[in-house]
């Protein structure tokens, strides 16, 4: 729990720092965008978008473009002096965050890379345990 609360912790200040790198890296292309709204591509919980549903060679690179920027973004928070999380920790923490503030009712969305597809209703997404 402790180390998950470091993680936590180094995760936020990491974003402070490279502030507004995030948000411009983080965000969608609208080929991205609306195959999220046509259910094709989905948040996952560890932190990458992933296809529900086979996707079309641009929707494809569009994804893989933005999980290559993703992965860069997360691999210079855990390079951080002082960081006591790995790369995939860091995915794991922001996936956790995506989850629950990004996948919007109706959109697709998996809690483990190998779990099943499901459909966000109305309600909160049940987070797993690893979101604390």
């Amino acid at each position: 729990m402790m180390r998950r609360a470091k993680i936590w912790i180094g995760f936020g200040i990491a974003l402070a720092v490279l502030g507004g790198g995030v948000a411009v890296a983080q965000s969608e292309d609208a080929v991205v965008a609306a195959a999220r709204s046509a259910g094709i591509v989905g948040e996952q919980g560890d932190g990458y978008l992933g296809f529900a549903k086979t996707p079309p060679a641009d929707v494809k690179a569009a994804v893989d473009a933005t999980n290559i920027k993703r992965r860069a973004i997360y691999t210079e928070i855990a390079a951080k002096p002082g960081s006591v999380a790995t790369v995939q920790e860091v995915a794991a923490a922001r996936g956790c965050e995506q989850l629950a503030n990004r996948v919007g009712p109706g959109e697709p969305y998996r809690l483990s890379a190998n779990g099943a597809w499901q459909v966000r209703g109305q309600g909160a997404i049940a987070l797993p345990a690893i979101c604390g």
